[in-house]
């Protein structure tokens, strides 16, 4: 029985009971409207329809009238086949926004109760009480979390996916795929929100060996002894802050759960299957339409980004090794010999500390301080001016 029969059904039981009382004289009318809830006006006008029209007549008319809000069966049948057809298993928030960017006018709430009602999604369940989260940073620029996610991302392939995010806004600077995570993509990560925003204050991330030393396992991570990330950090002048749990990087779990669950979805309805492909979706449709619908404004205007003058960022965003140059005039180098060129400004660097620079595309450089003395190909064979000029 619906909810509208039920109360019909209430209202005539206790109208008869409470006309039974005033017919016998036990209940004045004022008494008789009291018990209902009524005023002795309404009362009055119920003993008319009684009388006019029997028990039928108390029936409130406006509970039979279907409401001038709901939707018409044809958008909730067209919504539903919708979802079912081309949106099986997407969440209801991301298959929301898919229907809100092609026009659709419902609210998200309306859109569930839809969905649930056809048994398309489940009805989620009350969460419990949370923890209190750590309050955000009050600025775009003051802290910068990147992580990385390894998932199923396409059918059969298994990739890792690198986010570079802020604290204040969860604005995503930076998203791309590798083959697997590691201290060229975090250089690289780093390298897109320098380029396209400044130089940030500081730098959260889990405590993996690329990030960071951690004598111990599960300990306390090394900060005397820092990584080629770490110390690339430490040339740019921004504080690299470990996280101990998943929990203490909580915004960007949480993102990623969001990636995982819609991710996958779209890349498939879009009919992706290369990592190259994925990520000029991932610059060009995914990332801009995640920050405009999860982006936050900042707890406060302004913004602690500061502008990068430091000129080219290869030279710091890249692995370095110290050497020291042999009797012959060349560097020993991950089983390659670099011969350091003959120069009219020195006749040779025997003994000398020099460093060595590995790019990201692998070619190798050597430095005497802020001198570049040699260039070589991933390979090791030399690169000369002319070949520097023509790149």
């Amino acid at each position: 029985m619906r909810r509208s029969e039920v109360l019909q059904e209430n209202r005539k039981m206790r109208f008869e009971e409470v006309y039974e009382g005033w017919n016998e004289g036990r209940l004045t009318q004022g008494e008789a409207a009291q018990i209902l809830g009524v005023c002795e006006r309404s009362f009055r006008r119920y003993l008319c329809r009684y009388e006019a029209e029997g028990l039928e007549g108390l029936i409130d008319r406006r509970l039979e009238q279907a409401s001038n809000r709901r939707a018409p069966v044809d958008e909730v049948m067209a919504l539903v086949d919708r979802y079912r057809n081309r949106h099986t298993g997407w969440n209801v928030k991301h298959f929301h926004s898919w229907y809100k960017r092609e026009g659709g006018a419902r609210s998200y709430t309306w859109v569930k109760n839809r969905l649930q009602e056809a048994k398309l999604v489940p009805r989620t369940q009350k969460r419990g009480t949370h923890r209190k989260r750590r309050d955000r940073s009050a600025l775009p620029g003051m802290m910068i979390h990147q992580d990385g996610s390894t998932h199923e991302w396409v059918a059969g392939q298994k990739w890792d996916l690198i986010v570079t995010m802020d604290d204040a806004t969860s604005e995503h600077y930076s998203m791309f795929f590798v083959a697997e995570e590691g201290t060229a993509s975090s250089f690289r990560g780093v390298r897109e929100v320098i380029e396209a925003r400044g130089l940030f204050s500081s730098f959260y991330s889990d405590r993996g060996s690329h990030y960071w030393h951690t004598p111990e396992a599960d300990g306390k991570v090394d900060k005397t002894n820092p990584t080629q990330f770490g110390r690339a950090l430490q040339q740019l002048g921004i504080e690299h802050i470990a996280a101990y749990s998943p929990e203490a990087r909580g915004r960007s779990e949480r993102a990623f759960d969001t990636h995982q669950g819609r991710l996958p979805r779209e890349l498939a309805r879009a009919g992706i299957t290369d990592m190259a492909a994925a990520n000029r979706y991932l610059q060009e449709v995914y990332r801009p339409a995640f920050n405009t619908e999860f982006a936050h404004p900042a707890p406060e205007e302004g913004s602690a980004f500061v502008p990068w003058i430091g000129g080219c960022l290869d030279d710091i965003l890249c692995e370095q090794y110290e050497r020291t140059v042999s009797a012959d005039n060349c560097v020993r180098f991950e089983g390659m010999i670099l011969q350091i060129p003959a120069d009219r400004h020195r006749c040779h660097y025997v003994k000398a500390r020099v460093r060595v620079h590995r790019y990201a595309n692998g070619a190798i450089a050597i430095f005497h301080g802020p001198r570049g003395l040699a260039y070589f190909t991933p390979e090791g064979k030399p690169i000369t001016e002319e070949m520097q000029q023509a790149a």
